[in-house]
């Protein structure tokens, strides 16, 4: 899949249109200040060759749980706030999501004009993609710009919704995220490296599969780790492990083996007495080789030789996609781990891809930002990507 095939803002005349841009403001606020406006600079693109090209232009996202109701704790007045810093004018803030404050508002607005819509979830109708709530969304404007990546694989009103009613085109962001996934997926510089990390194994199970058909190398760190080395006869102690997935860690290894894939595994760990509990807290590990961990200890991170072992598959690689981090890296002695893999993906000369979630918010605290290709800015949403399915509020939009 590939985003070329959809309508983006440069296929349209939006020179005096009203243009209903959903973006992903679901940014983390404490205490009424943003405290990371990546998402927000991320749509500034988009916005900013609406307002350049004479688009009156009617903001909207969600931010957090709300439940369906008006909760000031997810207003969106701090976004407002900062992308009038950042645009460097003034952005209307609505006193709600389809009210007389915002209808009114968006009738009046000039071209070039900004306004902000309220928290689209503060309506039930939003998550349970209301056809009526739809309706109205897109009563106020002439055409629907979506570049809300982060919620691409949800099938809600502001989302997929209002496509029923509205010409449909994608923003800058959605463009980007597509291209540079799609290409990795569909035509990765080879060797191409897939490396996926994080507790729980039911959650990338189509994405182990999918990805042992296309990459060259599996790398697979993290608490799924454990269910594998389990399903190869190993003693892995009371490391995390989901027993009713043992069988298929085993089709698996066949499947990389058939197919003449890498699959690598840790071959030591770092293994503790128990969870950190708080999760930050200080404690004690030990490295043992990964089919030795006493029954009474738990794996919690990779340790030396795996990350060496890791390290130089990365090294040889052209392409690395990354979704999911190598131990509890909350914690600074469990966190060694993903900083070394991070470190090997920032020092090599492959195009990287993170797959959002935990593992970009990893490389943001560790201070590789910068060094990395491109880091997703959905978690979810680039995991149904790279499971190969379709996204809703892609697939919504109009082809070319």
């Amino acid at each position: 899949m590939n985003a070329l095939n959809k309508k983006t803002v440069e296929d349209i005349d939006v020179k005096g249109k009203k243009c209903l841009v959903r973006c992903d403001f679901n940014v983390p606020v404490k205490d009424g200040v943003i405290t990371d406006d990546k998402r927000i600079r991320e749509a500034m693109k988009t916005i900013r060759y609406l307002v350049d090209h004479g688009a009156k232009v009617i903001l909207c996202s969600h931010m957090g749980k709300p439940k369906g109701e008006f909760n000031e704790k997810y207003s969106l007045k701090p976004v407002a706030k900062r992308i009038s810093e950042l645009l460097g004018k003034e952005v209307y803030m609505c006193k709600d999501v389809i009210g007389e404050d915002a209808k009114s508002h968006a009738a009046a607005l000039n071209d070039g004009d900004v306004m902000l819509l309220e928290n689209t979830r503060f309506h039930a109708g939003e998550e349970k993609n209301d056809p009526e709530y739809s309706k109205e969304l897109a009563s106020m404007a002439e055409i629907f710009v979506n570049d809300a990546f982060g919620t691409a694989h949800r099938a809600h009103a502001s989302t997929a919704g209002v496509t029923a009613y509205l010409p449909a085109v994608c923003g800058y962001l959605i463009q980007k995220e597509i291209e540079i996934m799609g290409k990795a997926l569909e035509a990765p510089e080879r060797p191409f490296v897939a490396i996926l990390g994080g507790a729980k194994i039911a959650d990338k199970l189509n994405v182990i599969n999918n990805l042992l058909e296309k990459c060259d190398t599996l790398v697979i760190g993290g608490g799924m780790a454990f269910t594998f080395l389990k399903a190869m006869g190993y003693e892995i102690g009371k490391s995390l492990v989901d027993d009713t997935k043992i069988e298929y860690c085993k089709d698996m290894m066949k499947k990389a083996e058939a197919n003449g894939k890498k699959l690598l595994l840790p071959i030591d760990t770092a293994i503790a007495a128990s969870f950190p509990d708080p999760i930050d807290a200080e404690i004690d590990v030990s490295y043992v080789d990964s089919d030795k961990i006493p029954a009474n200890m738990e794996g919690l991170d990779i340790g030396p030789k795996t990350c060496a072992l890791f390290a130089d598959a990365i090294k040889s690689a052209k392409t690395v996609i990354w979704n999911g981090p190598m131990g509890v890296f909350e914690n600074p002695t469990l966190a060694k781990g993903t900083i070394e893999v991070a470190k090997a993906v920032a020092e090599s000369e492959c195009v990287s891809i993170i797959g959002g979630g935990d593992s970009a918010a990893a490389v943001e605290q560790l201070g590789f930002a910068d060094k990395m290709t491109h880091i997703s800015t959905g978690g979810g949403a680039s995991l149904e990507f790279l499971e190969g399915l379709e996204l809703p509020g892609i697939a919504a939009l109009n082809d070319k």
